[in-house]
């Protein structure tokens, strides 16, 4: 009988110097990546000695290790989106003088 123990890793990241955007990509690439060796080892499943029952458990595993890294990534990819637009609006309010775009195009009218 052949036993396939995996784990998943800790997606945290130990590095606080690194700017946050970095660290959400760091993360996103490194479970990317995990999903691709993940994906691998399900592939490899078939050509494996053991016995049918096990081969069904460890693929069973490993689709399940492989729908939790997809939500994380999923999370990551929302965050990612979210610092990429705080961003873009903070750049526009500088650039607009700290006014915000709606703002700039106020008429005030007086009667």
């Amino acid at each position: 009988m052949t036993t396939i123990l995996t784990s998943t890793p800790s997606i945290q990241s130990s590095t606080p110097s690194a700017p946050q955007g970095d660290d959400t990509a760091a993360q996103i690439s490194r479970i990317m990546k995990k999903i691709s060796e993940l994906t691998q080892q399900l592939k490899d499943i078939p050509n494996s000695s053991a016995s049918v029952e096990e081969k069904k458990k460890q693929q069973e595993l490993i689709q399940a290790q492989i729908k939790v890294l997809q939500a994380q990534l999923a999370q990551l990819q929302r965050k990612q989106a979210e610092e990429a637009q705080q961003k873009q609006q903070s750049q526009e309010v500088k650039a607009t003088g700290g006014t915000s775009a709606a703002s700039q195009y106020q008429i005030d009218i007086y009667i």
